[in-house]
């Protein structure tokens, strides 16, 4: 019998990585550590729209677990179910077997998905991107409408085939719009039929401006590259209804199209909302050591935690990769000293700033409070995805090369069905454990 203690670890997202590897560096290795999750990877969410895009292969943003974090036992499976007075984790797995272990020390990572809104039809008609099934899906139909409008005679339906519109304008939305039109524009040029046809993107949000909620310089630098490509930027707009046929805006006008992209914002794993224990706008409630309330041996962190906010009194910390990255590694150390290795500490962010790759050479940056546009955000984007990333470092920086180079590959993999990633990724679809 083993008689080391336990560290489950649910979730192998920026929270979950980081806190299984700080965990096992912390106990050097004399306490076992281990990570249930759906997958053998670590996801790079940031760099997803460029997979879609056709800009980096899938396995580029996907760190294989036993490269990622080494020393860490990985147990395949999906957590449906925690007994905190059993101390046991339960699973199904890869093979929809049943399992479960045992834990002295938990912390849940277990990440988020995609964000529905009452709106008719969305459920139906759009595309959710939280996934590489999703982003490898929405290229092929990218691809698919520019191929079928290229023999389309009727202008009307060519026109609703080559108009694409993305709800949303956080980063993914923001990112994914910007990856995406000049994707479809480099499609179009090797098209004859479409070599005349404007490829229309609109880009919506409710707010009343790009990248709500950052700093004004970064939103107004995003908007002035995106509206300078030709990008419909429409602030306080949003979809009121999806139909086969198209959508209808919130302020009445109704746009043809084939393609609606909804990245409106995440939600916690419906795993939390599962456990009965205490939430806080959906997230578990911690506090700033990251326990969970009334549960001294269970942590939680990245966008399952509703982690209080130091910096900003009374409130808690975004959902962001950032946070989720820094809150793994802290609640890594706290359970280590839960245990005997080290102390415990608060959980205290300071922001370092915030990068929005625009595709091609454009970016948006603002390192240390610097407002960066253009060329330079761009070498500072890149450069920070590098950094952040767990591994995957040369074959990332090649497709780069080679997509600067080359012109991009267009054309159809036909591997994910539509059928296969409905917009609620917390419904039969592979559930992401990192945080956007």
């Amino acid at each position: 019998m083993n008689s080391r203690k336990r560290i489950v670890v649910v979730g192998a997202g920026f929270a979950g990585l980081h806190a299984a590897k700080t965990a096992l560096r912390q106990t050097q290795g004399r306490v076992e550590v281990v990570i249930v999750n759906p997958t053998d990877y670590f996801l790079y969410l940031p760099l997803l729209p460029e997979v879609s895009a056709g800009v980096l292969e899938p396995r580029r943003i996907t760190v294989p677990l036993v490269n990622a974090a080494r020393g860490v036992r990985l147990v395949l499976g999906s957590v449906d179910g925690i007994d905190t007075d059993e101390h046991r984790v339960y699973f199904q797995g890869p093979e929809d077997e049943r399992g479960s272990i045992r834990y002295d020390r938990l912390i849940l990572a277990p990440g988020s998905v995609n964000k529905l809104l009452p709106v008719p039809g969305v459920s139906d008609h759009a595309h959710g991107f939280r996934s590489i099934a999703e982003a490898l899906y929405l290229r092929d139909h990218l691809i698919r409408q520019m191929e079928i409008a290229s023999n389309e005679t009727d202008p009307v339906e060519r026109a609703a085939r080559t108009t694409f519109v993305v709800v949303g304008a956080g980063y993914t939305g923001t990112e994914v719009a910007a990856a995406g039109q000049l994707f479809t524009e480099a499609a179009m040029r090797r098209l004859p039929n479409l070599r005349d046809q404007r490829c229309r993107w609109l880009l919506l949000d409710l707010a009343p401006n790009v990248l709500p909620g950052l700093d004004p310089r970064l939103g107004r630098a995003t908007d002035a590259i995106l509206r300078q490509r030709g990008l419909e930027v429409r602030m306080k707009t949003s979809v009121a209804e999806a139909t086969a046929d198209g959508v209808k805006l919130s302020d009445g006008e109704f746009v043809p199209t084939r393609t609606l992209i909804w990245c409106v914002g995440v939600r916690p794993d419906p795993l939390i909302e599962s456990l009965g224990l205490p939430t806080q706008s959906g997230r578990l409630t911690v506090d700033t050591y990251l326990t969970v309330a009334d549960h001294p041996d269970v942590y939680a962190a990245g966008d399952s935690a509703a982690v209080p906010d130091l910096t900003r009194p009374g409130e808690i910390t975004a959902m962001t990769a950032q946070h989720a990255q820094r809150q793994g590694v802290q609640a890594g150390k706290n359970v280590a000293a839960s245990l005997g290795f080290g102390e415990a500490a608060q959980y205290k962010h300071h922001d370092l700033g915030f990068v929005v790759d625009l595709s091609g050479a454009k970016a948006a940056a603002n390192p240390l409070g610097i407002p960066l546009s253009g060329f330079p955000a761009k070498v500072v984007t890149r450069g920070y995805h590098l950094l952040a990333m767990p591994g995957n470092h040369p074959r990332v920086v090649a497709d780069w090369i080679l997509d600067a180079t080359f012109r991009r590959q267009v054309s159809q993999l036909g591997l994910v069905r539509g059928t296969s990633v409905p917009l609620d990724t917390a419904s039969g679809v592979e559930r992401p454990s990192g945080e956007h």
